[in-house]
């Protein structure tokens, strides 16, 4: 067995009388990936924060090289060589690419900063990483995958010996996990202790030596070696009650007979970003839109939803032409998008879940109070939401109990076309399933759904149609029969041509 680098010895963590991890005892060896699963609110991220310095246990201690230790902070958890990429980017916009790798640690005197140094090594981390970004480049705009490889370089510029990755793979595309994977082999050969929060099982299977299930706040399976347990094991361990792989993904369902077109794009363009996109979303239709990181999905669905203006081109809802310049005149129109972005743009994160959950049904007017408590207990049942009540504030919830939230915010205002960007990022298995069940039963009663995914087997369970983009543009169409992981990548890589 390899050396323990850091471990946890009998932690707990409360917050306002709730504890929330309880005992956890887990160990990080040298030269391994080690993988903590568990559904939404099992405690994983708040294990990973205590090992940055985040959270401060409230019992139990650490021990790094053998030592207790306490981290009074995560900058001191990086001078001990302690590194989390968080699940959430935590980035300055308004700040350059390599100024947010460096933040705090810039190169230079006190009083002068040496920013040819500093972009120098932000350039050559990134193209340790194979990411094209200028380190220059101010950070507002980028996406979620490319603040997340920022976060990534920030960690790799500490040198670290641990560093754990929390759902880092949750918004990349197959090409971004597989420079990840060889970055990882690299670190694992310099003997770093590295941990592995997901909820993709092959990837868990295939990156990682050794695995720890906690559910509902306690560690359930602890340093198991991989090789000495399964897929379906581990998802028993992990909901209490056996569940099949199969069920983390809805199965593919006849695609029923399509209703009127309640969507329709024409030749939209923005400079720089995509043209001539031309697309229809038809009633209980569920549109797929595939492409790699970068090719301007996001784009076209934050155009459509009037947040990102257009240069040319005309959008028509129910066959009359229609002028969208803002959320509200898409809502009007029956448009409701799920971004990418839960944290900065859909969801208001110290504010309480009832208030989240009503915010788009308030539409320039006002609820009740008793109303919005109502619409947010019935999002919380539907999406079975972990919290303790709905006057709970959202920031407090997992990531993935989050996204269940902003989901039924929108979902609470009947809208006729969903737009859906990244809707499972960071959602757990069986969350996940729970999710597809209730968009097919929304088209089935004539929703129209346009989905953005970085989880290609998503796609193609869901899809009654994938469209493909690259660099801006729409070049592929795939019916649901022609739809396949190859027939996609080949149409988003240009290997098709």
């Amino acid at each position: 067995m390899s050396e323990i680098i850091i471990c946890s010895v009998g932690v707990s963590k409360a917050f306002g009388g709730v504890t929330v991890l309880e005992n956890a005892s887990v160990a990080l060896h040298a030269g391994e990936l080690h993988a903590l699963v568990g559904e939404n609110g099992a405690g994983k991220s708040t294990l990973a924060k205590v090992f940055a310095g985040v959270h401060a246990p409230t019992a139990g201690h650490l021990e790094l090289n053998c030592k207790q230790v306490h981290f009074s902070g995560t900058r001191d958890a990086a001078a001990h060589g302690v590194a989390l990429i968080p699940q959430e980017p935590q980035t300055f916009p308004d700040l350059s690419v390599a100024e947010n790798i460096f933040i705090g640690r810039q190169p230079g005197t006190k009083a002068l900063v040496s920013w040819k140094a500093m972009n120098d090594e932000a350039k050559r981390l990134l193209e340790t990483l194979g990411v094209a970004l200028d380190p220059k480049a101010p950070v507002r705009g980028l996406s979620v995958a490319d603040r997340q490889m920022i976060e990534l370089a920030a960690a790799l510029s500490l040198n670290a010996k641990v560093l754990i990755f929390d759902e880092t793979t949750a918004s990349l595309t197959p090409g971004e996990v597989a420079r990840l994977a060889e970055i990882i082999a690299r670190l694992k050969a310099e003997g770093c202790a590295l941990a592995f929060i997901g909820h993709r099982m092959e990837e868990v299977f295939s990156l990682c030596e050794r695995i720890s299930v906690l559910r509902d706040g306690k560690v359930v399976e602890a340093d198991l070696p991989i090789g000495q347990t399964s897929v379906p094991d581990t998802l028993r361990k992990m909901v209490g009650r056996n569940l099949s792989p199969a069920s983390s993904l809805s199965q593919p369902s006849p695609a029923s007979d399509k209703g009127p077109v309640l969507l329709e794009a024409r030749k939209l363009t923005r400079r720089r970003k995509f043209t001539d996109i031309s697309l229809t979303v038809h009633a209980g239709e569920i549109v797929g839109l595939a492409g790699l990181v970068g090719a301007g999905r996001t784009e076209v669905a934050r155009a459509l939803f009037g947040l990102l203006p257009l240069d040319s081109g005309e959008i028509l809802v129910k066959g009359e032409r229609v002028r969208i310049n803002n959320p509200s005149d898409a809502m009007q129109h029956g448009l409701a998008l799920v971004p990418e972005d839960r944290q900065h743009q859909g969801a208001l994160l110290p504010w309480s879940i009832w208030q989240n959950a009503s915010l788009a049904s308030l539409r320039g007017t006002w609820l009740a109070p008793g109303k919005e408590r109502e619409l947010a207990q019935s999002g919380r049942e539907s999406f079975e939401v972990r919290c303790q009540s709905v006057e709970q504030s959202l920031a407090e919830l997992s990531g993935g109990n989050q996204q269940k939230i902003v989901l039924s915010k929108w979902l609470a205002t009947n809208p006729k076309v969903l737009i859906l960007d990244e809707p499972t990022r960071g959602v757990d298995v069986g969350a996940k399933a729970l999710i597809h069940d209730e968009i097919q039963k929304l088209t089935r009663e004539g929703l129209g759904v346009l989905l953005i995914s970085s989880d290609l087997p998503e796609v193609l369970a869901l899809a009654d149609r994938v469209l493909v983009m690259r660099e801006g543009k729409l070049v592929r169409e795939l019916s649901r029969e022609e739809a396949n992981p190859e027939s996609v990548i080949a149409a988003a890589t240009g290997a098709s041509r």
